[in-house]
């Protein structure tokens, strides 16, 4: 079982003068879900290396067993400082793609091409895509072979529109995800604020947000049987 997870390389808070990245506990839960059940793991991202964490999720706050568990763990902190570059990975090489969240891919991951044609290439090829929070933002513009939007008539979820403007950044972001999905023809699905929900329909997976990121991983897991 061979799964590629896709970060952000995106640091710059829109104008805010302050830094994003992804959310550790987004990358976190699922790799070590994904490690525990012995999926071979790939680590990817628009610029590779290193991609930036949101220093708000690095807030003792924001700590989880899977972050405590990450920060004790060598081995996985030296893979995500050698992330490949999307663009030289392959999606026919792999079972399942996994795309963390964190404010960043709302700049890079949403409108990088490289990431656009894995999405299409690995749905095409009866795979499944999974992605939490606000990486659900990725699913923008890769279109089906019918040539509409993947999400168009699926069931998804990812930050609420509330949850956004609980953080503040409503005025910020680019676009918001759940107006996005709805746009794009999804038949978007929330629970409560914060609250773990992911919904699952055909090959996509989608989580609302961070709570909801273990259990995404786990509906994608339960998914490749």
């Amino acid at each position: 079982m061979k799964i590629l997870m896709v970060l952000t390389s995106h640091d710059k808070l829109g104008n805010t003068g302050e830094r994003t990245g992804f959310w550790l506990e987004e990358f976190a839960a699922p790799y070590y879900v994904f490690k525990d059940a012995g999926a071979e793991l790939t680590l990817a991202s628009p610029l590779g290396g290193q991609p930036p964490l949101d220093p708000k999720s690095d807030d003792p706050s924001a700590q989880t067993d899977a972050t405590r568990r990450f920060a004790d763990d060598p081995a996985a902190q030296a893979a995500l400082a050698s992330t490949a570059r999307l663009d030289t990975v392959k999606a026919a090489d792999f079972d399942a793609v996994f795309y963390p969240g964190g404010h960043g891919p709302l700049w890079d991951l949403a409108e990088d091409a490289a990431s656009i044609a894995l999405i299409e290439a690995t749905l095409a090829g009866g795979k499944p895509v999974a992605a939490v929070c606000h990486a659900p933002a990725v699913l923008r513009h890769p279109k089906g072979a019918d040539g509409k939007p993947v999400v168009a008539g699926k069931a998804v979820t990812g930050f609420t529109n509330s949850e956004e403007a609980a953080v503040g950044l409503t005025e910020v972001v680019p676009f918001l995800v759940e107006d996005m999905l709805k746009a794009n023809g999804g038949r978007y699905v929330a629970a409560a604020d914060w609250a773990a929900h992911v919904e699952t329909d055909g090959l996509l997976i989608t989580g609302q947000n961070p709570a909801s990121s273990e259990p995404a991983a786990a509906a994608l897991l339960k998914l490749l049987g």
